[in-house]
């Protein structure tokens, strides 16, 4: 997919190895919304496994590499200057965001959530300044700020904070916690316990 056209856009590439790992917690066809979407590697990803998804990122031109992905629909919206672009009812079994960060979201990602639904967040943690971009504070989460954004709404089912070595060197911090609610995929309540853990 990568292209004199393509290679500026984010979103290409493997899907998160995180990403694939829970993905078998998110109910069997059941809705997920892809957060900062970009060219859709993740959106392609869950489309592939029978979920329909929307996909919202603010760049048109990466967005319109899914106008004919089966199940996907996009949706071009500023997340950061404007309102949120979904009905406020809307609920998903999964919201997935990766490499990205605005803080001002966070309550109304875990509102997106329909009982049973899972969380699947990744990006940059304090340190990755060390190691390459990004490296402005405003976009690295602190020492265990995904931990206290879900505790008290969500059952945690995995969190690591620390260093990767792979895809490149990166600090990190990522998180899998699920709505608990009536209707919960039966993976997760036979999922292992909450692992907390360094990364690397």
């Amino acid at each position: 997919m990568n292209s004199p056209l393509t290679s500026g856009l984010h979103g290409l590439g493997e899907p998160s190895d995180w990403v694939r790992h829970w993905a078998h917690l998110i109910a069997p066809g059941g809705a997920v919304l892809d957060v900062a979407s970009g060219a859709g590697r993740h959106a392609r990803f869950f489309a592939s496994l029978g979920h329909p998804v929307t996909a919202i990122d603010r760049d048109a031109a990466a967005l319109d590499l899914l106008r004919d992905a089966p199940l996907v629909t996009p949706l071009v919206a500023d997340l950061e200057g404007a309102p949120w672009p979904l009905a406020g009812d809307a609920e998903f079994a999964a919201v997935v965001v990766t490499n990205y960060l605005h803080r001002p979201l966070f309550p109304q990602l875990l509102r997106a959530l329909a009982p049973g639904g899972v969380l699947v967040y990744e990006t940059f943690a304090q340190g990755n300044e060390s190691v390459g971009k990004p490296s402005n504070p405003a976009f690295l989460l602190a020492p265990g700020e995904l931990l206290d954004i879900v505790r008290g709404q969500l059952r945690v089912i995995a969190f690591q904070d620390g260093f990767l070595a792979e895809p490149r060197p990166a600090y990190v911090q990522r998180v899998c916690a699920v709505r608990e609610g009536a209707r919960a995929n039966d993976r997760a309540s036979t999922s292992a316990p909450p692992c907390y853990e360094l990364a690397g």
